[in-house]
């Protein structure tokens, strides 16, 4: 796989993104992800530590109020035992009852953006001692992974392993809901293989919670596409079948049709030559069903300069074409590898689930409980 530090320009694609749904292993609903092209969605990894809500207590605010009225009596007092003008006299109340106001108003503020701050996921986690992030064993320990069950605010929950009180190893998440996903953990994100479902779905290669590597795509429309990714996006190679039965096999670039590729259209006829950001673009040949051709150089999808099929340029970006659309079908398989990845997932959610369940039935010397990390 190619480094995951490399970065590309995102375009509006012209091929549908989803992730790939998996034939061979369990399923559960469909997450929904937010869309960056036409049906282009982002995998999301759980949910982060909360942060503890911290709001001043009742009893302090009422010592304040109490303190702020004593003062003010005792100023009045001054003021009357001075025998000062009734002007002073009204200034100094005012000023006083200003100060009160303003004090409240203060303290009110505080506690109320405090509350907002708070208002993040809320974990529960059920399982060994050693998945808590607390670090039982002490800060120069090394924890073992362990299994266990965490519940986010939002209804989602993590059956699997845990290195660190982070989701690594073999684990499932499921979205409340929505969908699930199977497969390799490094951190609390998806990395490895494993499968995901969204509505559609993806089965492949992740790194850093991202489609990276060799993987399929499937669209509840029928269209699917098969090959490289990177970042996210089709990227490298790839063959893809779309909806209305055309067939593209060829070269991608930032999830666009881009380089060198064949497309058959659904009616029977076919272009071989360069691409560029999903238009013919260079040179190339346009084959009709009945036999006739055209071929040269095109511009924005259009035959700008026509030329002999037998012209070099030609001929040398027909052959390219040809030779990635070869490529796309060459890629090594990696379905066996998805599968193991998701069974041992699933395994690993079984055995968080039994851990669980020993758990609450144990009472985990008061290990069951809210953490809010």
């Amino acid at each position: 796989m190619e480094g995951q530090s490399s970065k590309l320009l995102r375009t509006p694609s012209s091929l549908i993104r989803t992730p790939t749904l998996r034939s061979s292993i369990h399923n559960l609903g469909a997450l929904e992800e937010v869309e960056l092209d036409r049906e282009e969605a982002k995998p999301h990894p759980p949910p982060h530590s909360a942060v503890t809500s911290v709001v001043p207590s009742a009893s302090g605010q009422r010592l304040a109020i109490l303190s702020l009225i004593l003062i003010l009596l005792f100023l009045l007092s001054v003021l009357y035992l001075s025998d000062q003008s009734p002007s002073l006299w009204s200034l100094s109340i005012g000023s006083a009852v200003v100060a009160a106001g303003s004090l409240a108003l203060s303290r009110s503020r505080l506690s109320l953006s405090r509350r907002r701050v708070g208002r993040t996921d809320v974990r529960w986690f059920i399982g060994d001692d050693e998945g808590d992030v607390e670090n039982p064993r002490g800060k120069g320990e090394e924890k073992s992974v362990t299994e266990g069950v965490e519940f986010y605010s939002n209804g989602d929950f993590y059956e699997g392993e845990f290195h660190r009180g982070k989701c690594s190893g073999s684990g499932v998440y499921n979205f409340f809901g929505k969908g699930r996903y199977e497969g390799d953990w490094i951190d609390g994100q998806y990395d490895g293989y494993g499968v995901e479902k969204v509505g559609e779905g993806y089965a492949g290669e992740w790194v850093g919670g991202q489609s990276h590597g060799r993987g399929v795509q499937t669209c509840s429309d029928g269209s699917c596409y098969v090959g490289e990714f990177k970042c996210g996006v089709k990227h490298g190679v790839g063959f893809y079948q779309f909806r209305n039965g055309d067939k593209y096999a060829g070269e991608y670039f930032g999830d666009k049709i881009h380089g060198f590729g064949v497309y058959h259209f659904a009616n029977g006829h076919c272009y071989e030559g360069s691409w560029h950001e999903g238009r013919r673009q260079g040179f190339g040949t346009y084959s009709f069903r009945r036999g006739e051709t055209r071929s040269g150089e095109w511009d924005c999808g259009a035959l700008k300069n026509p030329l002999s099929p037998t012209d070099p340029s030609v001929q040398r970006a027909v052959q390219s074409a040809r030779k990635a659309s070869e490529s796309s079908f060459l890629l090594p398989r990696i379905d066996e590898k998805v599968n193991k990845a998701a069974a041992a997932a699933n395994r690993a959610a079984t055995a968080a689930r039994v851990a669980a369940v020993k758990a609450v039935q144990n009472r985990m010397n008061g290990r069951f409980c809210t953490r809010e990390a």
